[in-house]
């Protein structure tokens, strides 16, 4: 689990997702938080989550997803983690979404910021990166916010035109 000062990351694991994708209340229960109508945003990326590892596979020990947890009002405000483990360069992404009833609040900043000092805490990862849609948005400012430079735009396959944002290690100043 991340800690930070208002929230706690409790890590994903497959009875969680299997949970939330069989019904939100489900997950609630589970995890005795509420959960926002709004969340999550993007179902379908926890159903590839549950897709591309079969029954006995653990999701990744150091390099989970995770739920954002308030916990003083026990509420999950939003998802967030890590998009794999380091690859051969020391490079490893994070992303977030937060429920939209907990916007401009600053959850997203501390989350971003929870995830980034523990990604550095693991002396193999060098620079932490994320990805945004090419254009002005908050998870620019965010991003921006926690110390993450600009660095291209690039085509994905998917997405098409996105902004790719990193922080390295010698730039990473622990608040």
């Amino acid at each position: 689990m991340i800690h930070t000062s208002n929230l706690q990351l409790l890590p994903f694991e497959r009875f969680h997702i299997e949970a939330l994708l069989h019904d939100k209340h489900d997950l609630a229960e589970i995890l005795q938080l509420n959960i926002p109508d709004s969340w999550p945003n993007f179902p379908e990326a926890f159903a590839v989550l549950v897709n591309e590892s079969d029954e006995s596979e653990q999701f990744p020990v150091d390099w989970h997803g995770y739920f954002l947890i308030l916990p003083k009002d026990h509420i999950l405000i939003g998802s967030g983690g890590f998009k794999g483990k380091p690859d051969e360069s020391g490079t490893v992404e994070i992303g977030y979404e937060i429920a939209s009833e907990h916007w401009n609040r600053g959850f997203a900043t501390e989350a971003a910021q929870g995830m980034i000092a523990y990604a550095f805490a693991h002396k193999d990862v060098h620079a932490v990166i994320a990805h945004t849609l090419a254009e002005i948005n908050a998870s620019n400012t965010v991003l921006k916010k926690v110390g993450m430079n600009f660095i291209a735009e690039v085509d994905d396959p998917e997405e098409g035109k996105i902004w790719r944002w990193q922080i390295n290690r010698n730039e990473y100043c622990p608040s």
